[in-house]
This record gives structure tokens, C-alpha cells and sequence, in this order.
């Protein structure tokens, strides 16, 4: 569906997934992946999936990076037509290929209409119709009658131009904040590959960051100098994109470099740029398969496609093929597909069309258009019958995917059938969910979504079974329930509730110019893919009249027949014109206007509860966050995970709503309430419409002050607790993650517990549900929390709700609350490396870290400024040693990881498995290099200050984004204008507060490393280095251990 609704349809309890944040969808999220957040940022830059897929890797969702899959052209059909690039032609393949288990109705053939090359002049932003955006949904029970939300009117004005060599120019004016999204569309993906090219689109992306004629040195520089945001490339099999949102006064600059790559890039390949990518991409490939589940979305192409279909290879693409790759080969490649006429260029933000036009022209207009390009059209390939196949895996937890082939983008049933998905799987009242998890609790998670496509879709469902359950169990469930809706269809009143979260979810995505799912994003989908930039729309009136019979329709028509079951087992004339603009100089970036938030209002209730108010009316929304001072180190000592657990408990249910009511009332207004801990802190979230926040409160106070902590609720997520734990020590991060807590930190302080939060198998096994309800007593209560809110409301509106809905709230009792242990940690004299088996690995995950000073030390912007030198851009040290020089790594990076207390500084990377020990020397020598021998340089600093300052408009761009922000403030204790005066800290940096900020966040004598990986190939090795104690420990049996106890054997000092 090109309005990519960032809707998960997930609803996921033991393995995170990849593209959906769960935390809005009734279940809680736990903060609890500080390391594997920021490894998300590297490992789902490119990450060969489809968005909405589920996977084992770590969730950074608001940062998934889209599906970068690739694929070769098939060879034209017999008798099959196709559209040529640059005309109005759309014919169809033949009938035969088309034909569904039965007739699909003839509006399923429709095509979107040709927006012309003048479209109306765009708005300042996209606004919602508020008054239709206030639909009731059908009264069922007397809460049913509260106000609900339909599909909103949505308009993302533009104006379209094209060029005379063909490049497509579309341009939407928002001027709500300085920034301008740069989104660049090639319309080439895999399916465009021939035989021995698979894995040539996804090696361009990778290619075409490294430079070009004109630009030589890593694409990532000029942007991070700028402060850009929402930066990626991504490829998938219909087509390759490049974005960045960038300060207004870095637009020319950003033009000046998308041109340079798109008409002045052959001259800057030669045979060593070509080595150094294909070793980064067979790393992400090795990488990628490395995790738990990571071979499933390599298995499914071929075994639901015929051979020869375009989307019968993985994107990732082949390794022998990218091995066998000569440089003619790329070359000609690029002079294919990446001219002008075979591309979109959308421009949204702060920018007027002209003015878009005149740039746009200057930079692209003397671009050869380069050669007319056919694209196939329409290719379902329904399959008929079952195929099954088995999988061996290391992961802790049987899977089962079910794949159904659909008919592409845009056509009425797929967009049917994304209703489909999240009706059966999208919220706890589900069929699916609430059968397999919820009911008969033999599944921990559960999926169905659309892996939608350009000639044609796929509908996939998947389970993952508890431990110990067979999946032929939860199969027989999966086919029961969806028998049940392809007979039946839907309840109306389900229809309508999916119909408010799609609306509201849509209305979210579209506050953000840039990103997936952004507006620019938006409009580029529907030129490439429909010729029509508002195809968007037709989607959403498809959804806004969907009725349930059409759904069951749809589902009848493609989902009874033709399956594949895949069990995941433990184990025209154009031409250049006018001159080109000056290659040899890039335009200078302009000055970056100061960071305007809006201001903090603050008030208190009766009941002493604090408020932080930042008005925000560009969108319909509002943010909260109710912050307790809690989270991980408020645990007991001998019940680690307590935090996290509590507050998973949170909104499963009050004394007058169970789980079911409380995610059945919260669909009907559009708003999804979540729960989260971190280290310090623990949240109860809101996310909804300002149209509908006085019903939303009352949802939002019943849970914070009424939390039943049922009893059946306890048990079933003690069960899902147990196996994601299970499942974190099967994935290389999560489990380096549990290891280094209680390394750093020892057993008597707070901060010393596995830091994914999620506690210990042990702890969590004999937990009761009475230890949860008591550490909400003593935690969760008014005189230790902030509500921060965020949104389209005023302090006169807000403050008579809060106080009719919370006033009253008053601690459980006058017991205060217990102290943190959070003693002062003394650094160890010497290094200490840990080390994890994992037998079979084909990658090494290292970590190295040591305890740095708190968030709140006056060195924190001087620190955080080294870091970024360091480790935390792409155009870090250690990225560009092991990935860009080495090519050991897909990447390679440094966290400080925000606490109160003293806080973990971490540097990490996975690495090819035959170059454990020599990463592990080159991530040291880094490291001694900042802190005593190479310190910063002046145009490090200059790069790292224009980073993290330019960067800081687009990170506060949404509503929630910037509720984000505010959090921070609360949690660590920062002042109202911290970032106002962020900036002038960050300029005011000199040499001698950068040398004293890494010494004091870099122990290069008492670094703790804890290395995951299999020990029969670099245990020798890493001993061999010398550098201290070297200890092996069990995975299985290590819990809670420090350096002086920990479970382990093969001690040795060196």
C-alpha cells in the first residue's frame, strides 16, 4: 500500500520486529534496548526485508530504514506488454498469469489517473479534515457510543513538474519548521536484475554513497555537517531511493551532491571502490542471515514465484554474482537505469515550487536523460495448492509463515486486504492474537501484513510458538481462524476500530516532511509505482468504504487457495540543456537558523502532580508521557525485570476494563497508549487526536490509577517474559547486552542487571504477580512522576481535564519510596575479556565498554561531541577503520548510553569471525588514539559540532518526537532551555575540554569487552593478545555475575 501507514500489525511479545514500535499497540515496549537501538541504526540501514515483516532483530522503529531488497528484471512474457519509461502506456500481463482462485471484480483493474505536469500549488502542509475525522463507530455497548474516528481527509498538496531531459520534479511546501526533505526515487530495483546480476541494485545504493567526480570521501560528510536527518538509501525490487531532510539553508548543497551522483558518477568508480562494497554488502548479507529467523526472507521469493518471475531472488542479492561482478558490468548497469528519465525527485518542506524549479534545473537540468527503460506491469502468480518447506535455525522458538501471492500495489483487494491484516492480527481483540496468544497462550507473537509490491503483493502471516508447543498446533489455530473470517468476514464494529487506527496512524505520518513514510516519501510512491502522485487518496477512500463483506470478499478471493507454509525449526526526445553548474566546488552550507521549541509551560494539580506543557498546532495530535522516576534501577536487588514487567502489566486491565476493553476503546479513538522502562525512568505513554483527548484521558487515568494486575494477565506474560529471554540469549547483541550490566557494574549496584531489562530466567520464574502490583505501589504514584505533554492543546484546555481525570490520584500509601543503589563504581586496574560461545557464527558481535560520567556531568556535551568523532556518525573512526578500510564490519560504532548515575560508554561492532582479534586491536587502538594520542582534530570538531547541532530541527520535527525530547529533560534532570543553550555549548568547545572529556569516558586500561561468537575460531587468538584476564562464560548459566564470580571455565590471566 504506497500510503505506508507506519501501522504495525504485530502484536509482538518475545521477539522485537523490525519497523513497528510496538509500544503503541497495547502491549509494552521496554526502553531496554539501549545498545541494540543504536545497532538497529546499522544493521536495518539495508536490512533485506519488508517493512512491516517480522524479524529478530531489534526494533528502532521510528528508525527502520525501509525494506532494501533488489531484484533482476525477468525476461519479458510471451505476449506480455510492458510500460515504457517516459510514456502513458500501462498495459497489463497476460490473463492467464492474472487469473485468482476466482474472478477478482473489475475494479481491481483499474490504473491511478496521470497527475499532469501542473499540478495545483501545494499548501503549506497536509490538513486533515477535523470534522470528518470525527465519524462515531456503531454502538455495540454503551462505550462503543463514545466518539470514534473514521478515515481522515488528508491532502498533501503539490506541484509537478518535468524536466526537459525527463527527470519528474514534485514539490510540496510545508513551513512549519526550516528543513527540506530530499527524496530521490530511481525506478530500479531487483526485479530489474538478469541472470548473473543478482545483487547489482542493492551494490549501487552502497556505491553511490561513496562519492562521486566531484565529491571525493564519504557521501555521509557534507550532511552531517549540515545536521541532517532521516538520512538512508534503501533498495527493494521495484525501486532504489535516497533521502535526507536537511536545514533549508543546506538544500543547494544537498542538490549539488544528489546531481553530482546521478550525472557525474562513472569516473569516480574504480576497481578498489568496487572490492571495498561488495565486501560491506556480502558483510550486511552475512550479517543478516547471522540472526535468528534472518534466512526466512530469502527462503520465501523462490518458493512463491516461478522461476524467471522478478521476484523470485532475494534483494540482498547472490553472492556468487556480486563475486563474479566486473567494473564494465556496474558500469553499464548505472548508465541503464540511473539517468534522469528513469527518476523522481520530491522536494517537501521549506520551499516554494519556483524557487524548487529553479534549483532543481540549475543542478539536474545538463544531466543526459539517459535510455528508455521498460518496466513490467502486473504479474500476481497465484500458486495453487500448498507447498511446504522445513527450516533449521539457531533460534530459541518454532515459527510458521503462511504466504498467500496478491495482486500489486494500489489494486482495490490488496488495499482490502491490508484491512485484512490488521483485523486479524493488528490488536489484542484480533482473532488471531487473541486466539494463539491471549486465549490458548501456545504463541508468543503473532503477524499478518501485506509485503506489498509493484506487479504483485504477498499476504503473510506468521506465529511463534511458545516453548514447548508444536507448530502443527498453531497451525490448525491459524487455519481455523482465518476459515472462520474468509467465510464470515469481519464485525462491523472491528472494521470501524481498524479504520480509526489506520486514520490516525496516517494522520501521525504525515507530520514529518522526510523518513519512511513522510510526506515527500508518500508522493514519490504513487509517481513511481502509479503514475500519480495522490494515489494515496484513492487508497484511503478505498479504506474509508471498505465495508466488511468487501474484506471477506477479498480474503475469499486470494487467501482460500495457493499457500506456501514455511516451519522454522530450532537448530520520448530527451535532451541535455544549458551548462552545468560549477562541479568543481560544493555549494557552501548556510548559516543554521537557532533551534525554536516551543516553550515549556509548567502547572501543578491538586494532588501535586507536576505538568510540562510544549504547544504544538501543526497537527491534530497529542503526545503524553506520564515519566515515574523508576525503570530498571528501581528493581529489588533479587528480582531484576521487576520494572519491566510492572509496567508491562500496566494496561492489562482496571477494575472496570479488561485488556480486551481497554484495546477495543482505544481503536474506537484512534489513540494507542503504551508502556516503557529505561534504566531510570518508567512511562506510561498517550498518543492520540486533540478531537478526542478528554475520552482518551479517561482511558489513560483508568489505567495509571486503577491497574488490576489480573492474575491470568501475570501468568501468560511471565510465560512471553521467559521466552524472550530465552530468545535474547540466542541473538549475539541481546545476549553481549546481558553480559555487560552486571560486568561493569558488579551485583550491589542498581545498574548492575542484564541492561536489556528484561531480568533473569531465575527472577523471572518465581515472581508473583502481588511483587508487581507492589512495586506499582511504590513507585507509580503521583508525587514521582511529570506528565510531559506535547500537541495541539493549551494549558487553559489541558489543565481542567487533568485535574477531572487525575486530580484525585493519591499514592497506594505514605511509605516513601526506597532509595536507588546507586554507589560510585570504581574503574578495574586492568582489562577483562569475556567471552560467549556461539558455535557455527560467521560473525563476531564485540563490545568494549566502561563506566563514563552521568548524563548530567558538566562534560556531557563536550563527551557526547567526542563520541560522535569517535564512534557515532558514519563518518566515525571506528566506521571508517572497519568497514570503510578494513570492510570487516557491515558497521562499527560508540554509545554513551544516558543514565543518571554513572553511565555505560560502549564501542561495538560485528565483525567477520577470522578478524575477531584483529578488530578487537584496531577498536582499541581507537580508542587509546582519542584519549592520549590522535585527540580530535579542528575538522573533526567542525564536522561532529555541525552534526549534532544542524541535526537538532529535523530530530524534534513530530509531536512525538519532540515528547521525546522533553522526557530526556525530565529523566536526567536537564533544564527547560538545555537545548537552546545546547548549541552555544557544543560552539564554545575548545582542545583542552574535548582531551578532558575522553579521558574521562574512555578507560583504555579497564575496559570490559564481552566478545559472542564461536570460540573454536577466535578464542586462541584474542587470548594471544595479552591484554588481561580472559574468561569464558555460559550463557545458559550466567545471570547475574560480575568479573570476580561469574559462571564461566578456561580462566586465565595473560
Amino acid at each position: 500500500m504506497r500510503i505506508r501507514i507506519l501501522l504495525c500489525l504485530t502484536l509482538t511479545t518475545a521477539v522485537l520486529v523490525t519497523g513497528c514500535d510496538n509500544t503503541n499497540t497495547g502491549n509494552s515496549s521496554d526502553d531496554r534496548n539501549f545498545l541494540e537501538r543504536a545497532w538497529a541504526q546499522v544493521e536495518n540501514s539495508f536490512s533485506d526485508t519488508p517493512a512491516s515483516a517480522p524479524t529478530a532483530k531489534a526494533a528502532n522503529a521510528e528508525k527502520y530504514a525501509g525494506a532494501d531488497e533488489t531484484t533482476a528484471a525477468a525476461p519479458t512474457q510471451a505476449g506480455a506488454d510492458t510500460a515504457t519509461s517516459g510514456q502513458q502506456s500501462v498495459t497489463e500481463a497476460p490473463a492467464s498469469d492474472e487469473t485468482p482462485p476466482t474472478a477478482e471484480p473489475s475494479d481491481s483493474q483499474d490504473t491511478a489517473p496521470i497527475e499532469t505536469a501542473d499540478a495545483a500549488a501545494a499548501p503549506d502542509s497536509a490538513q486533515p479534515n477535523a470534522e470528518k475525522a470525527q465519524a462515531k463507530a456503531a454502538p455495540d455497548t454503551e462505550k462503543a457510543e463514545k466518539q470514534s474516528i473514521d478515515i481522515p481527509d488528508v491532502d498533501i498538496g503539490y506541484k509537478k513538474y518535468v524536466l526537459d531531459n525527463g527527470l519528474t520534479l514534485i514539490v510540496h511546501t510545508d513551513h512549519k519548521t526550516p528543513i527540506v526533505a530530499v527524496n530521490i526515487w530511481y525506478h530500479v530495483g531487483s526485479k530489474n536484475e538478469g541472470p548473473g546480476q543478482h545483487g547489482f541494485a542493492h551494490l549501487f545504493e552502497h556505491l553511490m554513497f561513496q562519492g562521486s567526480e566531484h565529491w571525493q570521501g564519504e557521501y555521509f560528510e557534507p550532511f552531517e555537517r549540515a545536521g541532517a536527518t532521516d538520512m538512508n538509501g534503501t533498495t527493494n525490487a521495484d525501486r532504489t531511493n535516497y533521502f535526507a531532510s536537511v536545514p533549508t539553508s543546506a538544500l543547494d548543497m544537498a542538490l549539488w551532491m544528489e546531481s553530482d551522483r546521478m550525472g557525474h558518477f562513472l569516473g569516480a568508480i574504480d576497481q578498489n571502490l568496487l572490492e571495498e562494497q561488495r565486501g560491506v554488502v556480502l558483510n550486511e548479507k552475512r550479517q543478516g542471515e547471522n540472526q535468528p529467523y534472518g534466512k526466512v526472507f530469502d527462503s520465501i521469493p523462490p518458493n512463491t514465484y516461478p522461476a524467471g518471475h522478478p521476484y523470485s531472488w532475494s534483494t540482498i542479492g547472490s553472492e556468487a554474482d556480486l563475486n563474479a561482478a566486473s567494473l564494465e558490468d556496474v558500469k553499464d548497469w548505472f548508465k541503464t537505469y540511473y539517468g534522469p528519465s528513469n527518476a523522481v525527485l520530491v522536494l517537501a518542506g521549506d520551499i516554494e515550487p519556483e524557487a524548487a524549479k529553479a534549483k532543481v534545473e540549475k543542478y539536474f537540468g545538463s544531466i543526459n536523460p539517459g535510455p528508455p527503460v521498460s518496466h513490467q506491469k502486473r504479474w500476481v502468480a497465484p500458486m495453487q495448492g500448498e507447498h511446504r518447506q522445513v527450516m533449521h535455525d539457531r533460534v530459541a522458538q518454532a515459527r510458521i509463515y503462511k504466504v498467500w501471492n496478491i495482486p500489486p500495489t494500489g489494486a482495490p483487494d490488496t488495499t482490502r486486504l491490508q484491512i485484512a491484516a490488521d483485523l486479524l492480527a493488528g490488536s489484542k481483540n484480533s482473532p488471531l492474537y487473541k486466539t494463539l496468544v491471549y486465549d490458548k497462550q501456545i504463541a508468543t507473537d503473532v503477524s499478518a501484513f501485506v509485503w506489498d509490491k509493484e506487479i504483485g503483493s504477498q499476504f503473510i502471516v506468521s506465529a511463534t510458538a511458545r516453548p514447548g508447543v508444536d507448530l502443527d498446533d498453531i497451525e490448525t489455530v491459524l487455519d481455523t481462524q482465518m476459515r472462520k473470517f474468509v467465510n464470515d468476514g469481519p464485525p462491523a464494529d472491528a472494521v470501524n476500530r481498524a479504520r480509526a487506527r489506520f486514520g490516525a496512524s496516517f494522520v501521525r505520518g504525515v507530520e514529518s516532511v522526510g523518513g519512511i513514510g513522510g510526506k515527500a516519501d508518500i508522493l514519490a510512491q504513487g509517481e513511481i509505482y502509479e503514475n500519480d502522485p495522490a494515489a494515496y487518496k484513492q487508497e484511503l477512500d478505498i479504506l474509508r468504504k471498505a465495508s466488511p463483506d468487501d474484506i471477506r470478499m477479498a480474503a475469499s478471493r486470494w487467501l482460500s487457495d495457493g499457500v506456501y507454509v514455511l516451519s522454522v525449526e530450532p537448530f520520448g526526445e530527451r535532451k541535455a540543456t544549458g551548462e552545468d553548474v560549477d562541479r568543481e566546488q560544493l555549494p557552501e552550507i548556510g548559516d543554521t537558523p537557532a533551534l525554536d521549541l516551543p516553550d515549556v509551560q509548567h502547572a501543578t494539580l491538586s494532588n501535586g502532580l507536576k505538568i510540562r506543557l510544549a504547544e504544538r498546532h501543526s497537527t491534530p495530535t497529542v503526545e503524553m508521557r506520564m515519566v515515574f522516576d523508576a525503570g530498571y534501577a528501581a528493581d529489588p536487588p533479587d528480582a531484576p525485570g521487576t520494572a519491566s514487567l510492572a509496567m508491562a502489566m500496566l494496561d492489562e486491565g482496571t477494575d472496570s476494563r479488561d485488556a480486551l476493553e481497554i484495546s477495543a476503546d482505544l481503536d474506537r479513538l484512534g489513540a494507542d497508549l503504551g508502556t516503557s522502562a529505561s534504566l531510570d525512568s518508567a512511562t506510561l505513554s498517550l498518543s492520540t487526536l486533540s478531537t478526542t483527548l478528554d475520552d482518551s484521558l479517561d482511558i489513560y487515568a483508568d489505567v495509571i490509577r486503577n491497574a488490576a494486575f489480573p492474575a491470568n494477565e501475570f501468568e501468560r506474560l511471565q510465560k512471553q517474559r521467559l521466552a524472550s529471554i530465552a530468545q535474547e540469549k540466542r541473538q549475539p547483541t541481546s545476549l553481549a547486552l546481558r553480559t555487560l550490566g552486571p560486568l561493569l557494574y558488579g551485583k550491589d549496584h542498581a545498574y548492575g542487571i542484564p541492561l536489556t531489562g528484561s531480568g533473569t530466567l531465575a527472577a523471572i520464574e518465581r515472581m508473583k504477580g502481588g511483587d508487581v502490583r507492589t512495586f506499582a505501589n511504590t513507585w507509580l504514584r503521583p508525587d514521582n512522576a511529570t506528565l510531559v505533554v506535547v500537541g495541539d492543546t493549551t494549558m487553559d484546555e489541558l489543565k481542567p481535564m487533568l485535574e477531572a481525570h487525575l486530580g484525585e490520584w493519591q499514592a497506594a500509601n505514605d511509605k516513601p519510596r526506597p532509595e536507588k543503589r546507586l554507589p560510585e563504581i570504581t574503574p578495574p586496574e586492568q582489562a577483562h575479556i569475556y567471552l560467549v560461545d556461539r558455535p557455527g557464527s560467521n560473525q563476531a558481535t564485540v563490545i568494549a565498554g566502561n563506566v563514563a560520567p552521568p548524563k548530567s556531568s558538566d562534560q556531557d556535551v563536550a563527551m557526547e561531541t567526542v563520541n560522535a568523532v569517535l564512534g557515532g556518525m558514519f563518518n566515525s573512526r571506528l566506521n571508517l577503520n572497519l568497514r570503510e578500510d578494513k570492510h570487516w564490519s557491515y558497521g562499527a560504532r560508540s554509545l554513551l548510553m544516558n543514565a543518571r548515575a554513572q553511565q555505560p560508554f560502549v564501542a561495538y561492532a560485528a565483525v567477520q569471525i577470522d578478524k575477531t582479534a584483529p578488530a578487537m586491536q584496531e577498536m582499541r587502538d581507537e580508542l587509546i588514539a582519542i584519549r592520549d594520542g590522535r585527540p580530535v582534530s579542528d575538522s573533526e570538531l567542525s564536522a561532529a559540532q555541525a552534526n549534532l547541532t544542524r541535526s537538532l530541527p529535523g530530530e524534534n520535527e513530530t509531536t512525538s518526537a519532540l515528547a521525546s525530547t522533553l522526557t530526556d529533560s525530565v529523566v536526567f534532570n536537564l533544564p527547560d532551555d538545555y537545548y537552546e543553550g545546547y548549541v552555544r555549548r557544543i560552539r564554545d568547545l575548545d582542545d583542552p575540554a574535548l582531551t578532558k572529556a575522553a579521558q574521562s569516558m574512555i578507560d583504555t586500561d579497564g575496559l570490559t569487552w564481552v566478545v559472542v561468537g564461536d570460540l573454536n575460531q577466535i578464542e586462541t587468538a584474542i587470548r594471544e593478545l595479552g591484554w588481561g584476564k580472559v574468561q569464558t562464560v555460559d550463557p545458559t548459566t550466567l545471570e547475574t555475575s560480575t568479573g570476580d564470580d561469574a559462571e564461566g571455565d578456561g580462566d586465565k590471566d595473560e
